[in-house]
C-alpha cells in the first residue's frame, strides 16, 4: 500500500511545488513565437522593440500561463486524483490545499492585467489592458472542454497560437493587416493541436472511463495519429507560407523551417505504432527543440537586416 502524502508546510515548499506543478519548462512552447512576433511586429516598421516592452512581453506570457496552467489544476484536481498518471500532482496528492491555488491564480489575474497596462503607460497603446480579460478567461476556458468536446487539442492550440497575436497588438497592432503573423499563429495552433492528440495517447482508457473527451479516445488510436499527422501537415504549409510571404525573414528561417520538418518526421517517429513510451521525448524535448529553433532563427534574421 502506497503511503500517505504528507502536506507541504513551508512557504517556499509550496511555491516549488506550485512551480513544478504547472510545469514552467513548458513555458518554451509559447513564449519563443510571441517574441519572434514581437521582433516581427518592431521590424515591420523599422524598429527594434524596447527593452521595456520585451520586459513586459516576457512577464506577460508568463502570467498568463501560470493563470491558464493553474486554473488547469484547479478544475481538474477530482480527475487527476482517479489517472494513475497525474494523481502524483500537488493538488490530488493533498501536498497542497486549493486556497494557496487559487490565492495564486489570483495574484496572477491581477498582475497580468496590470503589466498589460504597461503598454498603455509607456506606449499610449491601450488594446492590450482592454483585451486582456478576454486572453485570460479563453486561457482558463481550454480547462473545461475535455469535458464536452474532443476539438479540446484544437482549442489548446488556439489559446497558445493567441500568443503571437497578442504581442503584435502590444507592439504594433497595424501589423495584423499582412498575413505574417496569422500564419504565424495558424501554424502554432495546428503544431500544438497535432502534439496534443499525440499526448493524450497516454489516457485512452482514463477518458473513456470518465466519459471526457479526446480525438484518441473518441476515434481511436489508428485515425487520431493521421489527425496529428494532418495537422503538422498543416503546420509545415503554415511555417513555409510565413518564410515566403515575409520580407523579413530569408535563408535561415528556411533552414530552421526545414529542420522543422525533420524533427516534426522524428516525433512522430518516436510514437509509431502508438508506442507511448516515447511519448516525453517526442512531446517535451523535440518540440521544446523546434520552438527554439524557429523563434531563435526568426529574431536573428530580423536584428540582422536592422
Amino acid at each position: 500500500m502506497t503511503p500517505p502524502v504528507k502536506p507541504i508546510t513551508t512557504l517556499a515548499g509550496k511555491l516549488a511545488a506550485v512551480a513544478r506543478d504547472i510545469k514552467l519548462s513548458h513555458t518554451v512552447f509559447a513564449m519563443p513565437f510571441a517574441l519572434l512576433a514581437v521582433f516581427l511586429a518592431a521590424g515591420s516598421v523599422g524598429r527594434l522593440p524596447s527593452y521595456s516592452e520585451f520586459g513586459l512581453i516576457v512577464l506577460c506570457m508568463f502570467l498568463a500561463r501560470t493563470v491558464a496552467m493553474t486554473v488547469n489544476r484547479l478544475a481538474d484536481a477530482g480527475l487527476d486524483s482517479s489517472n494513475p498518471r497525474t494523481a502524483g500532482r500537488a493538488l490530488p496528492s493533498g501536498q497542497l490545499d486549493r486556497q494557496l491555488v487559487v490565492l495564486t491564480t489570483v495574484i496572477c489575474v491581477i498582475a497580468f492585467i496590470a503589466a498589460a497596462g504597461g503598454f498603455w503607460l509607456l506606449r499610449g497603446n491601450p488594446w492590450p489592458v482592454i483585451f486582456s480579460p478576454v486572453v485570460l478567461a479563453y486561457l482558463a476556458g481550454y480547462s473545461y472542454t475535455k469535458r464536452f468536446t474532443w476539438l479540446c487539442h484544437l482549442y489548446l492550440g488556439t489559446a497558445l497560437a493567441l500568443s503571437p497575436i497578442a504581442a503584435v497588438i502590444a507592439i504594433e497592432p497595424g501589423y495584423l493587416n499582412v498575413a505574417e503573423p496569422w500564419l504565424l499563429a495558424g501554424m502554432v495552433a495546428c503544431w500544438v493541436g497535432g502534439f496534443d492528440v499525440i499526448y493524450a495517447l497516454q489516457d485512452i482508457e482514463h477518458d473513456r472511463a470518465l466519459g471526457l473527451y479526446s480525438i484518441p479516445a473518441k476515434l481511436g488510436v489508428h485515425k487520431a495519429m493521421w489527425v496529428s499527422r494532418l495537422l503538422h501537415l498543416t503546420t509545415i504549409g503554415c511555417l513555409l507560407g510565413l518564410g515566403f510571404v515575409s520580407p523579413q525573414l530569408d535563408s535561415v528561417f528556411l533552414a530552421a523551417s526545414i529542420l522543422t520538418v525533420a524533427l516534426l518526421l522524428l516525433e512522430h517517429g518516436l510514437v509509431w505504432r502508438s508506442k507511448t513510451h516515447h511519448i516525453n521525448a517526442a512531446f517535451l524535448t523535440v518540440n521544446g527543440v523546434i520552438s527554439l529553433l524557429l523563434g531563435a532563427a526568426g529574431i536573428v534574421e530580423v536584428v540582422t537586416a536592422m
